[in-house]
C-alpha cells in the first residue's frame, strides 16, 4: 500500500548533514581485466524532522559518495519528532529486511544498529528502541527505516485528516 502522506521538502533553505552509510567496491570482469567501481549509500539529515538517503556510483570513492549526497538531496521527507522521540510503533518491510522502531522515554537514546542508526540520528531522533529483523543488508535497511518513518503521524495530522478536533483524537 503507497503511503500518501510523504511530504517532500525543498533543500534551499536547509542545513543537511550527510552520513555515509555503507560503501562497495563493485568489479566487472571484462576482456580486458578487472573493472573496479564504487557504490556508496548516503543519508542526508537536518536533525530536525527531514531525512533523505541516496545511492551513488563512479570509479572513485570521492565522487561516488558525492553522486549519493546529491540523490539523498532530491529524496528528502518530513517526519514528525516529538520531544525527541517518535509519535508511535511503526513495523515497515523493504525486501528482505523487516523493521521495528518504538518510541523511548528521554535518556534512553538511540537503540538501533548500523544502518538504522544513521537514519535515526539524521532525523534528529535522541530516544528510540529500533529492531531490525531478517536481512542486514545496508541498503534495504535504510530504505525500509525510511518507509517507516514515512509512515508515522503525529495526533495533528490525524485531528486534521478525520476532520475533528484535537482533544477528540486522544478522547474517542
Amino acid at each position: 500500500m503507497p503511503n500518501t502522506n510523504i511530504k517532500k521538502v525543498r533543500t534551499s533553505d536547509l542545513e543537511l548533514k550527510d552520513r555515509l552509510v555503507s560503501i562497495q567496491r563493485v568489479t566487472k570482469v571484462t576482456k580486458g581485466g578487472r573493472t573496479f567501481t564504487f557504490s556508496a549509500i548516503v543519508v542526508v539529515g537536518n536533525e530536525n524532522g527531514i531525512v533523505g538517503y541516496g545511492l551513488g556510483k563512479a570509479n572513485e570513492v570521492t565522487t561516488a559518495i558525492a553522486k549519493g549526497v546529491e540523490d539523498a538531496k532530491k529524496n528528502l521527507i518530513k517526519v514528525p519528532v516529538l520531544k525527541g522521540t517518535i509519535p508511535h510503533a511503526q513495523l515497515s518491510k523493504f525486501g528482505g529486511s523487516l523493521v521495528l522502531i518504538k518510541p523511548a522515554a528521554p535518556g534512553t537514546g538511540v537503540i538501533a544498529g548500523g544502518a538504522m542508526r544513521a537514519v535515526l540520528e539524521s532525523v534528529g531522533i535522541r530516544n528510540v528502541l529500533a529492531k531490525s529483523k531478517g536481512s542486514s543488508n545496508p541498503h534495504n535497511l535504510v530504505k525500509a527505516t525510511v518507509a517507516a518513518l514515512a509512515e508515522l503521524r503525529d495526533a495533528y495530522s490525524v485531528a486534521e485528516v478525520r476532520g475533528v478536533s484535537l482533544s477528540k483524537v486522544f478522547n474517542g
